[in-house]
C-alpha cells in the first residue's frame, strides 16, 4: 500500500519501523524540523526523521500546514492510499485529510473518547483510571473526534509509570495499525458519552503539593516520569523525585516522619525512593541520604 507516515517523537518510531518491515511503500514522512536542543543548543532531528534517514526514506518537514497551498499539493501529488499519523504535531487541513483514498488513520494513545488532547498516557495515570489502550481513528477536522477503525487495552497497575506505558502503547500502536490497513474495518462513531480532554503539560505539572493526599502524588510521580517530572523544595533547593511509595503515616504535610524520607502528605505519607539534586545524577534514596542527612520533622516545600 502506498502510505504517507506523519509522526515526531519516539512513540511513533516503532509504527514507522512496521510499515516499513510489513512492506508498504512509503512515499514521504513527514515530521517536526530540527530544531534547537539540550544545553549546547545544537540543531537536533526528531526521532522519526533519524528513523527515516537510517531506512533511506524521503523526509518532509514543513514548520506549518494550514495555509500552505504548495505543500497541499505536494501531498496530494503523492497519490496515496493512505496516510498514517502517530502523534505528528501539527494539525492537518482538511485538504489533506482527504487526498489519500482511504484518508489520514491516527494513532492515539487512549481509550476515546477518554482523554482527547495533548497527554493522554499521562492524563489516564493522573486521574488513577485502570486501563489506557490504543485507538485507530479515522481522522476528521475535529480534536480527536473521528471514527474508530480498532481499539486494544492494557492495564495500568500501581507500578505503570508514563515511560513504561508509552513504550507498551507504541508497540500496540505499531501493530493495531498493521491490521487496520490490511482489514480496512468498519467505521465506528465515538460515544456523546465519557468524552474527556487532556491538557497539555508544562513544568509547573511537575510540583508536588505536599497537602495532597499520598495516592494522588504517587500516580502524579508516575503519571509524570520521565516528563515534566515532579519536584520538590528543601532548603531553597529543587530536588527532582523520580520514583516513591504510598505507606501509612500522618503529621503536618510535607514533613519527615523518619530519617529516610517518608513525607506526611494531606491524607497517609509518600516515601520517596529516588531523587536528583541540581548538576547531579539521580539516585535511589540511601545514597543520597548518605550526603544529605535528613532528620525527621525536615519540611519539604
Amino acid at each position: 500500500m502506498r502510505l504517507a507516515f506523519m509522526g515526531s517523537p519516539d512513540f511513533s518510531v516503532p509504527t514507522l519501523r512496521a510499515l516499513h518491515e510489513a512492506g508498504h511503500d512509503i512515499a514521504a514522512v513527514y515530521c517536526q524540523p530540527p530544531r534547537p536542543a539540550g544545553r549546547g543548543q545544537a540543531v537536533r532531528k526528531c526521532p522519526v526523521h533519524v528513523a527515516a534517514d537510517a531506512l533511506g526514506l524521503p523526509v518532509r518537514t514543513p514548520a506549518r500546514l494550514k495555509r500552505d497551498t504548495a505543500e497541499h499539493e505536494a501531498f496530494a501529488a503523492l497519490n496515496l492510499d493512505a496516510a498514517v499519523v502517530a502523534a505528528y504535531g501539527l494539525i492537518l487541513p482538511q485538504a489533506m485529510l482527504d487526498a489519500p483514498r482511504r484518508g489520514c488513520l491516527n494513532i492515539h494513545a487512549s481509550l476515546l473518547p477518554r482523554w482527547r488532547g495533548a497527554a493522554p498516557i499521562q492524563a489516564a495515570i493522573l486521574a488513577g483510571d485502570t486501563q489506557s489502550g490504543i485507538t485507530i481513528m479515522q481522522m476528521d477536522a475535529g480534536l480527536d473526534t473521528g471514527a474508530m477503525l480498532l481499539v486494544e487495552a492494557t492495564p495500568i497497575t500501581a507500578a505503570t509509570t508514563a515511560s513504561t506505558l508509552h513504550d507498551t502503547l507504541a508497540a500496540i500502536g505499531a501493530r493495531l495499525i498493521l491490521r487496520a490497513l490490511a482489514e480496512n474495518p468498519a467505521p465506528t462513531p465515538q460515544p456523546e458519552t465519557g468524552i474527556t480532554y487532556a491538557e497539555k503539560l508544562t513544568r509547573d505539572h511537575g510540583r508536588i503539593d505536599w497537602t495532597r493526599p499520598a495516592i494522588d502524588l504517587d500516580r502524579q510521580v508516575r503519571a509524570l516520569n520521565p516528563w515534566p517530572g515532579t519536584f520538590t523544595t528543601l532548603n531553597s533547593e529543587t530536588l527532582k523525585i523520580h520514583a516513591a511509595t504510598q505507606e501509612p503515616g500522618s503529621g503536618a504535610p510535607g514533613s519527615t516522619l523518619d530519617a529516610a524520607l517518608l513525607i506526611a502528605t494531606g491524607s497517609g505519607a509518600l516515601r520517596i525512593t529516588r531523587l536528583q539534586s541540581p548538576s547531579k545524577p539521580a539516585m535511589p534514596a540511601p545514597a543520597w541520604l548518605n550526603g544529605h542527612p535528613t532528620p525527621k520533622g525536615t519540611v519539604f516545600l
